[in-house]
């Protein structure tokens, strides 16, 4: 039996519960083998790179804008920039 062979076997006997599971971590699998780029996102080295005076007053400003409700969507956005159009 292949391995193929195997995998379509065990499916079969899958308990009903244990289906959508199966489904998303063979989808995640797909997903691993089909998607370079999310590949390389995810096993990318983290950025040890300290922030700036200027990125952390940028980040204090989009968090208060955030807080206060002076977001726009992302339709909005497109909008505004021309975006698929």
């Amino acid at each position: 039996m292949t391995e193929r062979e195997r995998l379509l076997t065990l499916a079969e006997t899958l308990p009903d519960l244990e289906v959508h599971a199966a489904v998303r971590f063979l989808e995640y699998l797909t997903r691993e083998i089909s998607d370079p780029v999310q590949t390389a996102l995810e096993n990318a080295p983290f950025d040890e790179e300290p922030l700036s005076p200027e990125d952390v007053a940028a980040l204090e400003e989009a968090r208060r804008d955030l807080a206060e409700g002076r977001v726009v969507s992302h339709e909005e956005a497109r909008k505004r920039l021309r975006i698929g159009r």
